[in-house]
Order: structure tokens, then sequence, then C-alpha cells
């Protein structure tokens, strides 16, 4: 098997046990949506303040959802100790990163698209204005959490690591991706969709680094 029919393979198998387990639907975008009303409801009735607060509140939705998304990639295969099969399975362990990060890219960009259609009901923004340079806004900051998450969601399943290491690991390394996302997308629902570019092109340097990192290190992980 070639490195990108491995890769293929096993994000097949996460996206199979995903439409099996209805994991997304039925908690992580309900949790989502409840996220984002919650918000919505603490800032009041001043729509001025709710539009320009809409990227931040978005993208923190979505970071809590990549959250839950991260911990279910590896939740199941924890259970039944597919873990140490992927350990010793004959297979190149980027191979195996690549594809669990390209399996979480899949689930979050559908839950995303709820997500963003509830956040123009929920704060009054426009959801079709740019769209080109909306959807690649969203694409590269969903990179970049999948190749962040999948990479130390690895580590949920660890005796040693559980939950308390997680967030500490997952939130340092996310805020890049977040503050360029929030401000990328702020720019385009204001109309200045051409100055949201270098924003654009941080992001696409985050992800590469943080796709190299995983390839690089995710080995090392899933051996401890």
């Amino acid at each position: 098997m070639t490195f990108a029919t491995q890769a293929a393979a096993v994000a097949s198998k996460d996206l199979h046990t995903e439409l099996r387990g209805r994991h997304a639907v039925g908690v992580i975008l309900p949790f989502a949506c409840t996220q984002l009303v919650a918000f919505g409801l603490s800032l009041g009735p001043d729509r001025v303040l709710m539009q320009q607060t809409a990227p931040a509140l978005l993208w923190l939705a979505v970071f809590f959802a990549s959250v839950l998304t991260f911990r279910g990639a590896y939740e199941a295969e924890g259970e039944d100790g597919a873990l140490e099969g992927l350990l010793l399975a004959p297979v190149d362990k980027a191979a195996v990163f690549l594809g669990k990060a390209g399996a979480v890219i899949v689930q979050l960009l559908a839950l995303e698209v709820a997500i963003v259609l509830l956040t123009g009901a929920l704060f009054g923004v426009g959801t079709m204005s740019d769209l080109p340079q909306q959807a690649a806004t969203m694409t590269l900051g969903t990179i970049g959490l999948a190749a962040v998450g999948s990479l130390f969601g690895v580590l949920t399943e660890a005796a040693r690591a559980r939950e308390a290491i997680f967030p500490l690991l997952i939130l340092p390394l996310t805020t890049p991706v977040l503050i360029a996302s929030i401000k990328a997308t702020g720019l385009i629902q204001a109309g200045q969709a051409a100055s949201a570019a270098p924003w654009l092109g941080l992001l696409a340097a985050f992800d590469t680094v943080f796709l190299c990192a995983g390839m690089a290190l995710f080995g090392l992980l899933l051996e401890d």
C-alpha cells in the first residue's frame, strides 16, 4: 500500500465509525448550537455588538466542537485496544496521522456549515457574501485545528495523561489559528476581503507547520 492509500484507509475507517455512531450529529452539533445560543443571549439585544462579536463566537463554537471531535476520534479505538493495533501495524505512522486528521477535517467542515448558518441567523451577519473567501478561511482554520487535535488527541487515551493534559496542550497551540481565523472572518464579513489575505497566508503557514510536526511526532506519541 502506498502512503496515500494508507492515509485514505485510515480516514475511511474513521468516517465509517462516525457514520455508524452519529456522534457528531447527536452530541457535538447540539452542543455547539447550544453554545452559540448561550453566547447570543448573554450579549443582549444590541445587534451591533452581536455582529461585531459574531466571528469570535463562531470560532469559539467551532473550537469547542473540535475538541469533542478529537476525543471521539480516539475514544472507540481506546476502548477495544485498536491503538495497540495501530502501533504494531506495518503502516507509516505519518499516514495514520494524516488519515485521522483528514477524517476530522471532513467531520468539522460538515458541522461548520450548520454552525455558520446558525451564526448568521442569530447575529444578523451575512453568510453568503464573499463565499470563496469565507470557505477558504473555514477550511484553513479547520485544517490547523485538526492537525493539532489529531496529534495530541492520542494522549486522551493514555493512562498517564487523560483529560488534564489534553486541554493544556490544545488551547495554547491552537490560539494562533483561532486568532488568525477570527481576524480573517471579521474582515470578510466587514466587506474587506482583500485585507484578509495576510491572515489567510498566516493560516496556511500554521497549517503547514502543524501538519509537518504531526507527521514527525505522531509515531512517538502513539508509542508512549
